[in-house]
């Protein structure tokens, strides 16, 4: 090294020593900060070989350094070789890319289809009491401590818990609820694209009753005035039709959704044949997918401009076409309206609770691993804020856009508009199908609505993804490293969740997906899982060590507020949510008459189980395998005691 110094320029040699003064700088600053400041210098062998973050001490610690070379890390073998270059972790291009991400991923089916049902249901307006309080005591301070945790420690949802290696099943527990989450979400988007691929007819194939999926008890006359009186149930209506004739029909939007779309057979015992159609669009949207992640937040972050954005310019177009309609008015209100009465009523609280979880994406580990691509010093309790607002108020305005919809296909069908409010896929897949099928030009804003329902859940799937992908990939260190691991990673989870998708396009298929939908990412686990990150992040680690690692992130100390959720409310708010579902827990039925077998509601609860035993097991796991006494083994899984160690090592100790 002292010969190639000589033989350098004179430029070249100034610019080496300010470069090396520039590191006897940066690493003075890192010695005199804690370990979980800007960052430490790993030495070996008295040189200056590379900055390290606090999480690079804590998970690789300081036995073997690595060199930063070029955007890559490189580090002698055990021969004293050269081992292979492995690049540095990803980060945004931009921080605006991870605000379109989070934007995407939280922001997603569940805005428009079950707040607006969930506001009308629970009195109107006054449900934003209830639900404006719960942003504040569950959604923003989870939001922000998931957010902050990835940022802090660098890593997917797994390895962030190394900060209390007891209780690593908690990054488990997030990883089996995503992945299920992707394997059965992913189901509306292959519904949707099919709905989309129909909508290119001169008539939608749902506003008919000659197709061959049609029953003989098809009508597509919806209702009639006259039909009120009960004296008039034998008189004709229209055609041959009478008012008895038009309460025992069946609608040709749902004939269309059972018997060609879903072609559902008759229980969970009876999966029947597979719909090759919709088995083509699923494959379809799970390639999508893939080229949506493979290259990781480089690539992602672009694609979310528009995945993220456009449905907010397809809301507004058809919000400016749904207030002109006839009956939109009406609709509105039945939105908006007060019921005051409605406060007193518990099932209303526990509506809010479990809406902002499901909402804000909180448990799945996602928001953690987008968190750990941010730089060192974002500002995360700002950017928690900012994500909060877009999100609750994209439901907000979302419920103005549905029920103007919903207003006017009541006023064409001469009902009251709570025999046409539904949520879910029902609200998807029916109600709004009738409502533009009775609209001028109904393709377009057929294929409109599904194209915005296609990109609001694409967007939440590839993230989800992208978050369980980075947690598995953290999993392994560098020595595994391999060039296009990530594009095997990614074509792995892809594949394997397509292939558990293929019992979701059979007859029986949306039995499966009920499954799925109500037991693996239920309520239940999302509010188990948010309770021990509290839990843990406040009491085993420490509320105020943690908010000590955000302001030396941030540069401030966020408002006590925080930690005050952290530590009491918040656990207490998830828990009591969670008893009251446990304690009013109903079967699964399908459309109020099939019920689920025993068999089916055992599988259910596997699935929920599944996630929800990670953080016991894993504790007990890790009890049982340490050695020595109690004391002594919780001194050396205390996290004060993990990066004492790792400090330690890196001075040089024993």
């Amino acid at each position: 090294q002292v010969k190639r110094s000589r033989e350098l320029s004179p430029s070249k040699r100034q610019r080496h020593s300010s470069e090396r003064e520039r590191g006897r700088k940066l690493r003075s600053r890192a010695e005199a900060e804690s370990l979980t400041g800007a960052g430490l210098k790993a030495r070996k062998g008295g040189h200056l070989v590379g900055l390290w973050t606090p999480v690079d001490w804590f998970l690789k610690g300081a036995g073997g350094a690595s060199l930063v070379v070029g955007g890559t890390c490189a580090g002698p073998d055990k021969k004293g070789g050269v081992v292979t270059a492995i690049p540095e972790r990803e980060t945004w291009t931009r921080q605006m890319d991870f605000i379109m991400s989070c934007v995407g991923f939280a922001v997603g089916l569940g805005n428009v289809w079950r707040f607006p049902y969930l506001c009308y249901k629970n009195g109107g307006g006054v449900f934003l009491i209830p639900y404006l309080l719960f942003i504040f005591v569950g959604g923003i301070p989870i939001f922000f401590l998931e957010i902050a945790l990835g940022q802090f420690m660098k890593a997917g949802s797994i390895n962030v818990w190394n900060i209390a290696p007891l209780f690593k099943g908690l990054g488990y527990a997030s990883m089996v609820i995503v992945f299920f989450c992707n394997t059965y979400y992913i189901m509306v988007l292959a519904w949707g694209f099919y709905y989309l691929i129909k909508s290119f007819n001169s008539t939608l194939p749902w506003s008919s009753c000659d197709n061959p999926w049609n029953t003989p008890s098809c009508i597509e006359i919806f209702h009639q005035q006259g039909c009120n009186n009960s004296s008039l149930a034998n008189v004709s209506i229209s055609g041959n039709h009478t008012c008895a004739d038009l309460v025992d029909g069946r609608s040709p939007i749902i004939e269309f959704w059972e018997n060609k779309v879903l072609n559902i057979s008759s229980g969970l015992d009876e999966p029947g044949q597979m719909n090759w159609e919709l088995m083509l669009c699923l494959m379809a949207v799970w390639v999508l997918v893939y080229f949506c992640v493979w290259k990781g937040v480089k690539s992602t972050g672009k694609i979310v401009y528009f995945t993220a954005t456009f449905p907010y310019v397809v809301l507004i177009i058809l919000l400016v076409r749904g207030v002109t309609l006839p009956g939109a008015y009406d609709g509105i209100m039945y939105y908006i309206k007060p019921d005051w009465s409605k406060l007193e009523e518990a099932q209303v609280w526990i509506d809010a609770g479990t809406q902002i979880f499901f909402s804000y994406a909180i448990g799945l580990g996602a928001l953690t691993a987008l968190g750990s691509y941010n730089r060192f010093n974002n500002d995360c309790y700002k950017d928690a804020f900012v994500l909060a607002l877009i999100n609750s108020g994209t439901s907000f305005f979302a419920g103005f856009v549905v029920f103007s919809i919903l207003g006017f296909m009541a006023a064409e069908q001469g009902v009251d508009i709570s025999q046409v409010a539904e949520s879910g896929p029902g609200l998807a897949f029916i109600a709004y199908p009738k409502a533009v099928s009775l609209m001028p030009v109904a393709p377009l804003w057929a294929a409109l609505f599904f194209f915005m329902l296609l990109l609001l859940g694409l967007d939440s799937q590839f993230v989800g993804v992208e978050g369980f992908v980075t947690g598995i990939l953290d999993l392994f260190p560098g020595k595994y490293y391999h060039r296009y691991r990530r594009e095997i990673a990614v074509a792995i989870c892809c594949l394997l969740c397509f292939i558990i998708d293929l019992s979701m396009v059979t007859q029986g298929g949306m039995y499966v997906f009920q499954l799925f939908d109500y037991y693996s990412a239920s309520g239940m686990t999302l509010l188990w899982q948010a309770f021990w990150e509290c839990i843990v992040v406040a009491w085993v680690y420490g509320a105020d060590r943690f908010m000590d690692d955000v302001a030396r992130m941030i540069g401030y100390r966020p408002f006590p507020w925080m930690k005050w959720c952290w530590s009491f409310i918040t656990p207490c708010v998830c828990m009591g949510i969670f008893l009251f579902h446990l304690v009013n827990y109903k079967p699964l039925t399908y459309n109020n008459m099939y019920v689920y077998p025993w068999w089916g509601e055992v599988i259910g609860w596997c699935l929920a189980l599944s996630s929800m035993l990670c953080i016991p097991v894993s504790l007990l796991y890790k009890l049982f395998r340490a050695k020595g006494t109690f004391r002594e083994v919780s001194e050396r899984i205390t996290p004060t005691h993990s990066i004492r160690q790792e400090r330690n090592k890196g001075n040089g100790q024993s």
